[in-house]
């Protein structure tokens, strides 16, 4: 992905986080208080000034009750009946290495979707919560390993593997291959 493509996903995603904001009627301080991330952190993702983590976008999606496709989605164009490799929407945190292809951007009158991901290796990432309380979860490892921790469960999944979780609580993805990890991921909302 270029680096001026990411810098145009940032400046929507800004305008949208804003836009949420703004519709709940919080000032930055309420979603602070509501989210856990600093006022500040807040305030630049909205202005595009920082490109959003993984985790930062996950705690406003539990604040705002939608999964992060959701999010992402709404600063995408309405998605076609077919969806073609290179038209699908990347998004990715530099900071943790990982790399997001909405594989099937979701449509408002549907559950499920499909989610591609790449995880550097050594990339570790942790969500304090889930966006959307029961959201199901079908992982397929297509190459590379992974540790996953849900709750207080850990899984070592390889290539091949699949898990299949209700995420109703913190959740950790750790990249044990060297080589890095490719995996699918099934999201259906509740």
């Amino acid at each position: 992905m270029r680096h001026d493509e990411v810098d145009a996903v940032d400046v929507r995603l800004g305008a949208r986080l804003a836009g949420l904001r703004a519709e709940h009627g919080w000032s930055l301080g309420e979603l602070a208080d509501r989210s856990g991330v600093s006022r500040s952190t807040l305030s630049r993702a909205e202005r595009a000034e920082t490109s959003p983590t993984a985790s930062l976008l996950n705690r406003l999606c539990a604040v705002y009750g939608r999964t992060m496709s959701q999010l992402l989605s709404e600063v995408e164009a309405e998605p076609e009946a077919v969806v073609r490799s290179a038209a699908q929407p990347l998004w990715q945190d530099r900071t943790s290495g990982f790399v997001r292809r909405s594989v099937s951007p979701p449509h408002p009158a549907l559950r499920g979707e499909l989610v591609e991901a790449r995880l550097a290796p050594g990339a570790d990432i942790a969500y304090d919560r889930s966006p959307m309380a029961g959201l199901e979860q079908h992982l397929w490892i297509l190459e590379g390993a992974l540790d996953v921790t849900e709750q207080d469960t850990e899984h070592h999944l390889r290539t091949g593997d699949c898990l299949r979780m209700r995420v109703w609580g913190p959740t950790r993805f750790r990249c044990a291959a060297p080589e890095g990890v490719r995996y699918l991921l099934a999201v259906v909302r509740p």
